[in-house]
């Protein structure tokens, strides 16, 4: 007998410069303007800042998704990240990042949530060996 191996999901993005000052990525209904300008745009994420979006948008996605397993209960979600770039070779040479969570959880419930978003997000476990990256979840103030 043999095994039928799972569908794997796939990722497609379509991406065309505009002008000298930037790009515009699209997927399904949705697009954003990226920052391709080599003096900057402000208006737009640049690629080391749609890579750190791109984790924070892992991080918020997979409490999502273990939330109604763990029957945790919030009321809100920040995720503070900031990256450091190392010029040669150019690389994301650290990033760090804050989960604030408002609820009334426990601690170990706390922790319990930080230990499902590092172990099962796809962003995470894809930047985390490359790169030093470090965090913590604290409750909201």
């Amino acid at each position: 007998m043999t095994e039928i191996a799972p569908i794997k999901m796939q990722f497609d993005v379509v991406a065309q410069r505009l002008s000298a000052h930037a790009s515009r990525a699209s997927c399904k209904q949705a697009s954003i303007t990226l920052d391709t300008d080599m003096a900057g745009n402000p208006q737009a994420f640049n690629p080391a800042e749609l890579l750190l979006a791109a984790l924070s948008a892992c991080m918020i996605k997979g409490i999502e998704r273990v939330m109604p397993i763990l029957k945790f209960n919030l009321r809100g979600v920040e995720v503070h990240v900031h990256g450091v770039r190392q010029d040669v070779p150019p690389r994301m040479e650290s990033i760090s990042y804050e989960l604030v969570v408002d609820t009334d959880e426990p601690d170990r419930r706390l922790d319990l949530l930080h230990e499902n978003v590092k172990k099962y997000g796809t962003v995470f476990n894809t930047v985390a060996p490359g790169t030093a990256l470090t965090g913590s979840i604290r409750r909201k103030a």
